[in-house]
């Protein structure tokens, strides 16, 4: 999950061109719904929406091309694009663990939640393999954490306590879901952190990260972004393969295996280059927007 930041309107810059590996790919057609990750695939790395993407998602949307932006960010992180969601107004956050609508200020209609049992055998398990580990805990109604959690982005109306007070029946907060559980370890490389805590814990929740630091992002067993988009599809009898995915972190692999045609943006991280066989333009040359444009153009012929 990485840091929150001003909206801003980036000033335009040369058009990009795609990738030579995919400037002769077929275009999809029969698109109905376009899923894409926020930080480091639709957002430039200052946290703004280029104009062209903001043009590129209203144009999709007027084709009759429904779009979802699907994130680790919690629905309070969600300012940066609620303006430029149109029609049903949804998003889904917290990597699958909430449904949102943008429409209605971010208010959260669908909780998939990690049990607090699962969450406490987690942070037992992480403290035995992997000393130094801190914690925070991410509800539905905002962040809580550890006294030596990084202050990288922290919440003034937190509370600050250890994981296991957090999570205990007794809290002031133990009626709110826990959308996530978050582990940061000092030392560790992430890649290795994430591999280790999968196979020391995997059977208490889904784990991911999408920072570039040892930043884990654990939900419940069997939620993701790919899960949850799923569900939303089925509910408007989307088919997959009528879905466009864009990622770049690991927390955007299933999504992206899942859907029927994806693309990794030029930033991306090897495991996602290695999950999809299309490539687009990096996050701070609007990759998400130079697909999308081709995207409606075939859709108008």
């Amino acid at each position: 999950m990485r840091e929150d930041g001003a909206v801003t309107s980036a000033t335009e810059r040369p058009e990009p061109q795609m990738p030579e590996s995919d400037r002769s790919a077929p275009v999809p057609g029969g698109v109905r719904l376009i899923a894409t990750d926020l930080d480091g695939t639709l957002l430039r790395d200052d946290k703004s929406v280029s104009e062209r993407t903001v043009a590129a998602l209203a144009a999709a949307e007027r084709t009759g091309i429904e779009v979802f932006f699907v994130t680790g960010r919690p629905a309070r992180w969600m300012g940066v694009v609620s303006e430029h969601v149109h029609g049903h107004g949804l998003a889904i956050c917290a990597n699958g663990a909430a449904v949102v609508d943008l429409h209605r200020d971010g208010k959260i209609i669908e909780v998939r939640p990690l049990e607090r049992p699962d969450a406490l055998a987690t942070v037992k398990t992480l403290r035995a393999v992997a000393p130094g580990t801190t914690f925070a805990v991410e509800l539905t109604t905002g962040i809580h954490y550890e006294p030596d959690y990084p202050p990288f982005h922290l919440d003034p109306g937190a509370t600050i306590a250890t994981a296991e007070e957090l999570l205990a029946s007794g809290w002031a907060g133990a009626d709110q879901p826990v959308l996530k559980l978050l582990a940061h370890h000092p030392r560790l490389g992430p890649d290795e952190f994430l591999a280790l805590a999968r196979e020391e814990a995997g059977a208490h929740g889904s784990f991911t990260r999408s920072s570039p630091t040892a930043l884990l992002e654990i939900s419940g067993p069997g939620v993701s972004k790919a899960a949850t988009l799923a569900h939303c599809c089925a509910e408007r009898g989307i088919a997959p393969e009528e879905v466009v995915a864009f990622g770049d972190m690991p927390n955007d692999v299933e999504m992206l295996a899942w859907a029927g045609t994806s693309y990794a943006m030029a930033n991306a991280h090897p495991d996602v280059l290695a999950a999809t066989s299309a490539r687009t333009v990096a996050n701070n040359e609007d990759g998400v927007a130079v697909v999308i444009e081709r995207i409606v153009a075939a859709a108008r012929r």
